[in-house]
């Protein structure tokens, strides 16, 4: 049996559909993928199976690595009802010494990123009571370095 056109198109409004029921943003990029095929065959009636799933696959992927490379990328590193390096530049005071690449803990006057104080990483040794300047967010630490 040779895939129809519509056989595609339903199955790419299925698979986009079951983004909906899936919550990891990856399925549609397929469902895209067999419109994409389902529009192609409309157009070009004579292509064989192989050449469909060849199509299929290649403009899934495709729109996979688009996806990860261009879209993700433009999200920058927010946080929930941050904007991407608001962190970046407050002055805060360390409450426990660091040691390179040791954890310590520094507090902020006011509230950074849903809290008064964070854990934080610094490269060179710095006493408790210092005053430090945030330069990166890594992960759920802070890195800081003198002010």
């Amino acid at each position: 049996m040779q895939p129809e056109w519509w056989h595609w198109i339903v199955g790419g409004i299925v698979l986009t559909l079951a983004e909906l029921a899936i919550p990891a943003f990856f399925v549609i990029w397929f469902g895209l993928g067999a419109l994409l095929v389902g529009l192609a065959l409309l157009l070009a009636p004579g292509l064989s199976p192989t050449a469909q799933l060849a199509l299929w696959t290649v403009a899934s992927l495709a729109m996979v690595a688009l996806w990860f490379r261009v879209f993700r990328r433009s999200r920058g590193d927010s946080r929930i009802g941050q904007a991407a390096g608001e962190a970046i530049g407050e002055i805060g005071l360390l409450a426990t010494p660091v040691a390179p690449f040791a954890r310590g803990r520094v507090r902020f006057q006011k509230p950074l990123l849903g809290a008064e104080e964070w854990a934080c990483l610094a490269d060179r040794e710095l006493p408790a009571g210092e005053r430090v300047r945030v330069v990166a967010v890594e992960g759920s630490f802070l890195k800081i370095e003198k002010a």
